[in-house]
């Protein structure tokens, strides 16, 4: 009897693998269209040779085959399940006295399968693929500053505003910088010429070599004064997480769930450092409030008098004490991070949770088994896709906690597979 389940679940594996890889092949081409020709072409229409657009998109592949693998699985499995409904071999099956979790078997190891195979590519290749995509972006950005900086533009950076002329190759003309000095002044810098060139010295920063230089800072303070120099030449640093996402520092989403994780208990370290420091220096200020009113009680003062020093200094102490409690220490940068961790778990889990949901849904679908599966797993796809959505946004904006936020959408379509498959009993 156990050769004979085994057949059965080979045959049923069989079909489930032919219905995933088809639905694969559709969200990776919609996935792929969506983040990666837009890419290419923005790319292409300046004039970056062929083979880095290539390697670029080569890169990004990674997360286009994680994100796609869940969604294959749901819209498989209920394609598979829809079909063998539609024709009937689940009653065959169910006359040959093949229980339904000996079906379900092939379905829930697959799951398993292609969970594995998620996480390994949004934990591993996905950030060594964002990795080599920054470092080959910024090769090419050195080399093409048009892919930033275009032609007779105005680009805005944070503190800083760049005005250019013709960009031709690496060689800037006619540059226009304002941005803000250390001292709160507004600043403006001309140049004939620029060029952008990799700063060595300094890690995450480019800089632009400027010739023929003038510069004008108004005093702030002392209106109608001023600051100027003019100079042959003069270097200009640019921090990259200024200039492109593309290319500034490591996220979370390019680094292991492990480095994550250590990630975040290193901010929470340096948060809970600021906070004892915080919670010291209101030590220090009571103890200053308890001197200044043990004087202040010591001279007492006559009833409408003026104040004494020691009751003014106590008065301020006191309003020291309120400000620094009141000053709220708290890294935002944790919440992205615990975010992306529990991400980084939660959709490649949604491949097995989508199994579960998907085997007992099938069994209802008695008519055109595949093409109704196939609409039901877009629909519940973009309704995860939405809650997951939803959830990101909560937890940054709302302070919702981060793991129910990447979690939630995983709990709700279980609890959904658990009321079918119970429905499903029932009947």
């Amino acid at each position: 009897m156990r050769r004979h389940h085994l057949t059965l679940q080979l045959y049923v594996a069989r079909d489930f693998l032919l219905s995933f890889f088809v639905s694969f092949l559709f969200f990776f081409f919609i996935f792929f269209i969506n983040n990666m020709l837009l890419l290419a072409e923005d790319i292409l229409a300046k004039q970056v040779p062929l083979v880095e657009v290539v390697r670029l998109v080569i890169y990004t592949l990674p997360s286009v085959v994680s994100i796609s693998f869940p969604f294959a699985s749901l819209v498989g499995a209920l394609m598979t399940v829809g079909r063998f409904s539609s024709d009937n071999e689940l009653i065959a099956f169910q006359a040959s006295g093949i229980p339904r979790r000996v079906l379900f078997v092939p379905f829930l190891l697959l799951g398993i399968f292609f969970s594995v195979t998620s996480f390994i590519m949004n934990d591993y290749f996905i950030p060594v693929g964002n990795i080599n995509f920054g470092k080959l972006y910024r090769r090419v950005f050195l080399s093409n500053p048009e892919l930033e900086l275009e032609s007779y533009s105005v680009k805005r950076y944070q503190n800083t505003v760049i005005i250019t002329g013709e960009v031709s190759e690496r060689l800037i003309s006619d540059v226009i910088i304002l941005d803000t000095t250390d001292e709160k002044n507004d600043r403006m810098i001309s140049a004939r010429s620029a060029t952008l060139v990799e700063n060595s010295a300094q890690a995450g920063v480019i800089s632009l070599e400027l010739d023929g230089v003038f510069s004008h800072t108004p005093e702030a303070k002392r209106r109608g004064d001023y600051e100027y120099f003019s100079s042959k030449s003069m270097t200009y640093n640019i921090l990259l997480s200024d200039i492109s996402i593309s290319i500034a520092e490591p996220g979370p989403r390019e680094m292991s769930s492990v480095d994550v994780y250590r990630a975040i208990e290193e901010k929470r370290i340096v948060e809970a450092r600021k906070i004892g420091e915080r919670n010291r220096s209101i030590a220090i200020k009571r103890y200053e409030l308890a001197l200044a009113v043990r004087e202040a009680a010591a001279a007492m003062r006559p009833s409408g008098a003026i104040k004494s020093t020691s009751e003014k200094n106590a008065e301020l102490v006191y309003s020291e004490i309120e400000k620094i409690a009141a000053r709220e220490i708290r890294d935002l940068s944790i919440r992205t991070y615990q975010l992306e961790f529990y991400k980084k778990f939660s959709l490649p889990v949604g491949c097995v949770v989508f199994v579960f949901f998907a085997f007992p849904v099938g069994l209802f679908t008695r008519r055109s088994g595949r093409a109704v599966g196939f609409g039901i797993g877009l629909f519940v796809t973009i309704v995860y896709w939405g809650l997951l959505f939803a959830g990101q946004t909560f937890g940054i904006r709302l302070s919702f906690s981060p793991f129910l936020s990447m979690w939630l959408p995983n709990f709700l379509i279980f609890g959904l597979g658990i009321v079918f498959f119970l429905a499903r009993v029932r009947r």
